[in-house]
């Protein structure tokens, strides 16, 4: 019984750490939506009724960094702008596929070619969705609605810190909150390990298991990144991975629930229907051929352990383990956006208990006499303050990218302080511990690799090899810690430890 309770537990609280910095950045752009750019701003931004509305959506999602989750308040933004239903469908879609930091991860991860054909694909399929949806239902937008102009100053900035608030604590977070129940009802329909045989290239049901799967998953850019091109290196199913970049990192339950509440159940079984059959037909049209080549398939896989129940059937100290794997698998940064997220939810709360009129809202955005004829400022345009704002967002993650990827140096002395930690918990016979060690010794691996890039620089031949070299031991470490065999375990650690100091040594040669 612990283990149908804790284990979806577990699984909702790591995606809603996960989804944290991504769900406040949601809830500032619908606040700049819609305190500074205004509706009808938002309007003329994506394209109007004009034929560049779903090329907007699909740019503007790519640029914004945004989960599943977090589009949901953007959304409801954009609606309440008189955005038609395909364009927003589009851009739910799209923004939260890719960002910067999630592509360059995956040039290291797989064939620059496949990952070119998955995103010119996803593109594709989006754009279909969309065209299509508004071909069928060409009046599907409501009229926007006028605003109240925001005056400049730090009654703008005040405005747009309480809309921030109004965003979480308003019905977009009822649809977040049914999307993590969604990732916890999941976990407690899969045993653990179960999805381990699913996703083979030679199961013709793979595409169809996957698409089935992702939709009630919660999986970030990065990962459904790393998960794909991990089935890429294992020989997995092509198309099973394509569908879990679409179907897992684009779709959630919450966001079928919004859609269902604003457009009906029949348009959104439309919509949804025609996603699933376009991406299934795309799935199965480049399974055979982005088949890697010389690559031995795998008959098994770890990429989609996250899905499941955390926990086997028969675990001893399932809360206190389910403890230690929240905290594990949480990071300072989430930390800092969870706290932001629970400040703006508490602020929204309150005000919605105490200010149900929005006299606050009413008091910032009203318009002091004689401000205007007094006042030396340099009054810019709502809309350049909302262009700079968003075109700062981008230019954020742009260098996000240099803080995520570290300076070769750095990311070899975490390396090597992940390495001790490492061998001694397989020493010790810490099979839990070891296996996320694991995990976490990849990444720095492949962030290594884009942090080279990033700084000009590349790994040569040698080089690469020695990496090559050191993930295949570890690879090897990995499953003799989930085989639990002692004798294995022992011999792999050893070679992981030699091929690390061989990869580090050659890295100085740059």
């Amino acid at each position: 019984m612990d283990v149908l309770f804790w284990g979806p537990l577990v699984r909702i609280c790591q995606a809603a750490v996960a989804c944290a910095p991504t769900l406040v950045i949601g809830w500032m752009i619908a606040a700049i939506f819609e305190r500074i750019l205004g509706r009808e701003g938002t309007f003329r931004l994506f394209g109007g009724r004009s034929w560049r509305q779903l090329p907007y959506a699909w740019l503007l999602g790519m640029l914004l960094p945004v989960c599943s989750f977090g589009v949901i308040p953007i959304m409801v933004q954009m609606r309440r702008s008189g955005i038609s239903g395909g364009t927003i469908i589009a851009f739910g879609l799209t923004a939260p596929l890719f960002n910067p930091i999630s592509v360059l991860y995956g040039l290291t991860l797989s064939d620059p070619f496949t990952l070119f054909v998955f995103c010119l694909g996803s593109l594709s399929v989006i754009t279909v969705i969309g065209i299509v949806w508004d071909r069928f239902f060409p009046n599907n937008w409501l009229e926007p609605e006028t605003l109240p102009p925001t005056p400049y100053g730090l009654r703008r900035v005040a405005a747009v810190a309480l809309s921030m608030a109004d965003q979480a604590f308003s019905r977009s977070s009822f649809f977040v909150l049914v999307a993590l129940l969604g990732v916890g009802l999941l976990a407690g329909m899969l045993p653990a390990g179960i999805l381990q045989h699913s996703a083979g290239s030679n199961d013709p049901t793979a595409p169809l298991t996957m698409c089935g799967i992702a939709t009630l998953a919660y999986v970030t850019p990065m990962v459904a990144i790393v998960q794909v091109a991990s089935m890429f290196q294992h020989g997995n199913s092509i198309g099973a991975s394509f569908t879990l970049l679409v179907m897992g990192t684009g779709v959630n339950l919450g966001l079928l629930m919004w859609s269902v509440r604003e457009f009906g159940l029949k348009k959104t079984l439309f919509w949804f229907a025609l996603l699933v059959a376009v991406v299934l037909a795309f799935s199965y049209g480049v399974n055979g051929p982005l088949h890697p080549k010389g690559v031995q398939s795998a008959d098994h896989t770890h990429a989609f352990d996250g899905y499941c129940n955390p926990f086997i059937l028969n675990a001893t100290n399932v809360p206190s383990s389910a403890i230690q794997t929240i905290r594990d698998s949480t990071k300072l940064e989430d930390v800092v956006a969870g706290v932001a997220a629970l400040v703006l939810l508490a602020v929204g709360g309150i005000r919605h208990r105490f200010d149900p009129q929005q006299k606050m809202m009413g008091f910032l955005v009203r318009r002091a006499e004689g401000v205007a004829k007094v006042s030396k400022d340099i009054i810019l345009p709502n809309s350049v303050i909302a262009a700079v704002t968003l075109v700062g967002l981008v230019l954020a993650s742009i260098g996000a990218c240099f803080l995520y990827y570290q300076p070769v140096n750095e990311i070899k002395k975490e390396m090597t302080a992940l390495q001790a930690d490492l061998f001694s918990s397989v020493a010790g016979r810490e099979w839990d511990t070891a296996a996320f060690l694991i995990v976490q010794q990849e990444d720095w691996t492949h962030k290594l690799v884009v942090g080279q890039y990033l700084r000009r620089q590349s790994l040569n031949r040698f080089q690469k090899m020695r990496m090559k070299v050191f993930l295949s031991k570890l690879e090897l470490l990995e499953h003799a810690c989930e085989d639990r065999d002692p004798k294995e375990a022992d011999h792999w650690n050893r070679q992981v430890n030699v091929s690390l100091n061989r990869f580090k040594k050659s890295l100085e040669s740059n």
